[in-house]
């Protein structure tokens, strides 16, 4: 199982829960370890309140601004850029992400009890506090490594992944079959 940033950390409540995961890849789960103020608690309300008003904009300006931390300024210009319709578009969705996140907090016991491979990736170009939650995962999740990407950002290209994902997924796949095959020999 693959996830990205609020994907991730469902993906690791996924494992957590005992589901059927025989491998987990986490692409920057949004848990923040340090480095940064937690969002309010309620933002998955203020979201659904944003949306309900009509005010998709302020919902996505909300995201940007109070959860992911960028400059005021960035925030400003990006209203005016032609992706903006698409992310104002996508407003009612922010509020199941910060359902998710719940208070953005690494849940560490939960965490800890996901017992597949798990491969930590994450973006050397991306937001300190990222690399922080990766190192903090790596190392809680028993058997976890981690890999961080060359130039990459939160918005990682899926060029830069995809090889880390196969190499990731052949090792894991291996590793399995001679744990079979070693329990099969007694």
């Amino acid at each position: 199982m693959y996830g990205t940033s609020s994907g991730a950390a469902l993906a690791i409540e996924a494992a957590a829960s005992g589901l059927a995961i025989t491998k987990l890849a986490l692409w920057e789960p949004s848990y923040i370890v340090e480095g940064r103020t937690r969002p309010p608690a309620d933002t998955a309300r203020i979201y659904a309140d944003l949306v309900a008003a009509g005010r998709r904009g302020d919902s996505v300006e909300y995201f940007m601004a109070k959860v992911v931390g960028l400059p005021p300024e960035f925030v400003a210009e990006a209203r005016k850029a032609p992706w903006w319709r698409a992310q104002e578009a996508l407003a009612h969705t922010l509020a199941y992400d910060a359902t998710i996140m719940g208070d953005y907090s690494l849940p560490a016991e939960r965490v800890a009890s996901v017992t597949v491979p798990t491969l930590e990736i994450d973006g050397e170009a991306t937001f300190p506090w990222l690399n922080k939650t990766a190192q903090a995962i790596a190392d809680i999740i028993p058997d976890a490594q981690r890999r961080t990407l060359e130039g990459q950002t939160h918005n990682v290209a899926s060029e830069a992944i995809a090889p880390v994902w196969r190499s990731f997924s052949a090792a894991a796949a291996s590793l399995g079959e001679a744990s079979v095959a070693k329990s099969a020999d007694g």
